[in-house]
């Protein structure tokens, strides 16, 4: 679907329906004889975070964290394209246009649920190593993207984004921490699982349709 106008409380439902957004598109997935795209949330009261969660979460406290409206420039557009070279490298990712164009169109539509949370070393005179994305609506969070600096991969950013984001959510009263899609099969998806304890949508409801979750802690 492509949506221009989405209130909070409209993405809210959808999200636990399990929808999700890139700009002004939302969409879940349609193959139905299939059911490896399984929704997950976390809950952020419950949440605790594992040895390694917790070490990742240290590790980035190193840099600085800001909070803002998404933003498209040059510096933005030069770390998506050297993390996006990697993962073409790593995980035999297809080419993707790194163009201001098509990253304003994906990654900072104006959406009144849109955040970007940015990473800084202010040790290497402030440079850019990450940046997020999230929505966030009145009950729940939601993690739309995230690409970091290839040099700094083994300081597990990606993870420490998702910490500090569960913890904001919970600091904030949101319950909900949107994960989007875990597919087991898949090395970029299948680690949603390990952010526990978390909820997995069953089926695929209909907008009028009450969702319904089952809670995994083990």
């Amino acid at each position: 679907m492509v949506l221009a106008s989405v209130s909070p409380l409209e993405l809210e439902a959808l999200l636990a329906r399990g929808w999700r957004r890139f700009g002004r598109v939302y969409f879940r997935p349609a193959c139905s004889p299939c059911g490896e795209c399984v929704t997950l949330r976390v809950l952020s009261d419950e949440f605790v975070p594992s040895k390694s969660q917790r070490r990742a979460a240290k590790n980035a406290a190193r840099f600085r964290r800001e909070v803002g409206e998404a933003r498209v420039d040059e510096e933005r557009l030069a770390l998506y394209a050297s993390w996006h070279r990697d993962r073409e490298r790593v995980r035999e990712w297809p080419p993707s246009e790194h163009t201001a164009e098509s990253y304003a169109r994906d990654f900072a539509a104006p959406h009144s649920c849109l955040r970007e949370v940015i990473f800084r070393d202010d040790a290497n005179g402030g440079k850019l190593v990450g940046v997020g994305l999230w929505d966030e609506t009145p009950n729940a969070l939601s993690a739309i993207f995230f690409f970091y600096d290839p040099a700094i991969e083994n300081s597990s950013l990606g993870v420490a984004n998702v910490v500090m984001g569960i913890e904001s959510a919970r600091l904030a009263g949101k319950p909900h921490v949107y994960l989007g899609y875990r597919v087991s099969n898949c090395a970029s998806l299948r680690y949603k699982s390990a952010y526990k304890p978390h909820e997995a949508l069953v089926g695929r409801p209909a907008l009028n349709e009450v969702p319904l979750w089952e809670t995994s802690r083990g």
